[in-house]
């Protein structure tokens, strides 16, 4: 293998107190590969930055020893070693000068590594060794023991491990990240000097500690709060805590089951063990297998503070069989929904700075389960909604295939497009593509009564025209009554004392068709109302819209529709869209801009329906870099 290529971005910063600092502050970053040459790069780049400082003539380059210089090759060293080897990813690679506190002349030299598996945690023992894999990390007692200060920042999508080196002669001692709640800011520095693993801690200045408690705090509600899986913020909650404030940690959900169906122990039927994390991974599944025989005893009187639990005994092992463990009760909404325990070897009991931390932190776990539960029966609801709006099956039309593409804005949830394709007598198939104005529950009760109507206006024999013109007088007497029925009922749910939209802002747009088998192809009338106009690829590679644009559905009484008749041949392909497609967005331009969808057609010549749907799809994720901010639905009829 090749050596790695490194890319150094160097910036600088003027001081912030240029008459006692003069001179640039120097900051550096690269990123690196995620294999076993990463270590060896990332210390070649320290030493390269540090050189660079030194002939640029930085103020604190001046006091860099070589003691400084080794110390914080050998830390880069290990924190990339174990980034690469427990995350696998790319890894980040920031190094910089820090000033010290007003009125003081002590700098630090910061190192932070940044991998892009938040859900991996920072391993605090070396993994067992491995045959090819040439370098191990030697443990972040290493790096407390180098290092001033140090700690670990979760961020949305990244996990980022610091530490501090001063550069003047203060001897370097072991520390650990210290956080505190909003209700606890003064006790947090106590909280981390009695929980830490190793003896010698430094009083850190007070604004920096509340500064880093905050910090973690607010991100960490920020992690948990994005997730929608109750078991991911399980996962999330032992992974914070572990190893900051705790050896192991576990964490018991409770299923929904009111209280009358719970136990005399306080316990739900349903409760579980959703989680189990300790800092030695070897010792997960024994420590999960003696916490399922003997979970926690909280009785209903319990609230969310802290209650002694027995210590797991011979489970953690490694000269671990004694310390003090803590029970919360997780509780939101007057609701309980599970418990967290978390376990310290070595300790008699938690000092009250560390118990009253964790409930803060408890509490934001409880929020978040609260959210993801309530996010998922919503999610349930609408995917029996969306099933119920769309066909179970589409109908195959003799001498035809099709294809179609059916993408919710919404994942799982109620869009406001439809489709359908279904026989509607003896040698008659119709297909139907639409779009409610509007999203969610409103625009699916106007497609829970419009795709019905079509179906039984259809089999009554109705042409295709008159159908149109009875769906919307349908529309017109029933529809929006039924929708702001269920606007009003969202917004008085919702706090608002009315609904968003007025009485009359259900409309529909509809592309409605009937096919007819004849020699030779398949006769097809079409009919659109307010929808984009379908597109005819011909055998010979040109493309035509087929069907001229008349008014939405919905919106005007006695309306009266007409309808275009045309043959599809053999290797006669028909397009059908909505305006998800048409209307793709890419800063000021449309996808359908200058005829663009007529090109991405006359592209699929040859291709069958299911190709040609496909590729339209991608094509319209491909034309700009941000999601779709619309339903999308295409629909593709191809003459065999």
């Amino acid at each position: 293998m090749g050596a790695i290529p490194m890319q150094r971005e160097t910036s600088f910063r003027a001081s912030a107190q240029p008459a006692a600092r003069p001179g640039p502050w120097a900051v550096v970053r690269t990123s690196l590969p995620g294999n076993p040459l990463a270590p060896a790069a990332a210390r070649r780049f320290v030493r390269a930055a540090l050189a660079d400082w030194t002939e640029l003539g930085v103020p604190a380059a001046t006091r860099i020893t070589d003691r400084l210089a080794d110390d914080s090759v050998l830390l880069v060293s290990e924190l990339v070693t174990n980034a690469v080897v427990h995350a696998g990813t790319a890894v980040d690679v920031l190094c910089r000068f820090d000033e010290g506190a007003p009125g003081e002349s002590i700098d630090a030299l910061v190192i932070e590594v940044s991998d892009h598996h938040p859900a991996r945690a920072v391993r605090s023992e070396p993994p067992a060794l491995q045959p090819g894999t040439p370098e191990y990390g030697r443990g972040l007692q290493l790096v407390a023991t180098l290092s001033e200060s140090w700690g670990i920042t979760y961020r949305s999508g990244t996990k980022t491990v610091w530490a501090r080196l001063p550069v003047e002669g203060l001897p370097a001692v072991q520390d650990i990240e210290t956080y505190a709640g909003e209700q606890a800011l003064q006790r947090g520095l106590r909280a981390a000097e009695i929980l830490a693993p190793l003896p010698g801690r430094a009083t850190h200045d007070t604004e920096w500690i509340n500064r880093g408690a905050l910090t973690f705090l607010a991100e960490a509600s920020d992690l948990l709060a994005g997730q929608f899986d109750e078991n991911l913020v399980a996962v999330l909650a032992g992974q914070l805590l572990v190893p900051r404030l705790a050896d192991w940690c576990a964490v018991w959900l409770d299923d929904e089951a009111e209280g009358p169906g719970r136990t005399p122990d306080g316990r739900a039927p349903g409760t579980r063990l959703a989680r189990v994390w300790h800092t030695s991974e070897h010792r997960i599944e024994e420590l999960r297998r003696l916490l399922e025989k003997e979970p926690p005893r909280l009785t209903e009187a319990v609230g969310s503070g802290a209650v002694a639990v027995l210590w797991p005994g011979d489970a953690l092992g490694g000269g671990q069989s004694g310390g003090a463990a803590l029970a919360y009760r997780l509780v939101a909404g007057g609701r309980q929904l599970g418990t967290l325990v978390i376990g310290r070897a070595g300790l008699v009991r938690f000092p009250d700075e560390a118990t009253g931390l964790v409930e803060d932190f408890s509490r934001r776990v409880s929020l978040a389960i609260s959210a993801a539960r309530r996010y998922q029966r919503q999610a349930t609801i609408s995917q029996v909604l969306q099933r119920g709006l769309l066909p179970s099956a589409v109908a195959e039309i003799p001498g035809m295939d099709s294809g179609i593409v059916y993408e919710p804005r919404e994942q799982g949830g109620p869009g406001g497009d439809f489709y359908d394709v279904f026989q509607a007598g003896q040698g008659r198939w119709c297909f139907a593509l639409g779009d409610v104005q509007g999203k969610g529950p409103e625009a699916a009760v106007v497609i829970g009564l419009a795709r019905p109507w079509l179906r039984l206006l259809a089999r009554e024999g109705y042409q295709v025209a008159e159908v149109l013109d009875r769906l919307n007088q349908l529309l017109l007497d029933d529809a929006t009554e039924a929708a702001d029925a269920a606007a009003a009922v969202l917004a008085v749910a919702g706090g608002q004392d009315e609904p968003v939209d007025g009485p009359t802002s259900r409309f529909l747009s509809l592309l409605y068709g009937e096919l007819v088998p004849v020699e030779g192809g398949v006769r097809c009338t079409v009919a659109c109302a307010g929808h984009p106009l379908p597109l005819l690829l011909g055998s010979d590679g040109q493309v035509r819209a087929v069907a001229a644009p008349q008014m939405l559905l919905g919106v005007v009484d006695d309306e009266t529709y007409t309808s275009t008749t045309f043959e599809l041949r053999t290797g006669d392909t028909l397009l059908c869209v909505t305006d998800g497609v048409t209307e793709r967005r890419s800063g000021l331009h449309l996808f359908d801009d200058g005829d663009g969808l007529a090109k991405a057609l006359a592209g699929c010549a040859g291709l069958d329906a299911e190709l040609v749907a496909e590729r339209i799809r991608r094509l319209v994720h491909e034309f700009s870099q941000r999601p779709p901010d619309d339903d999308l639905a295409l629909l593709v009829l191809r003459a065999k």
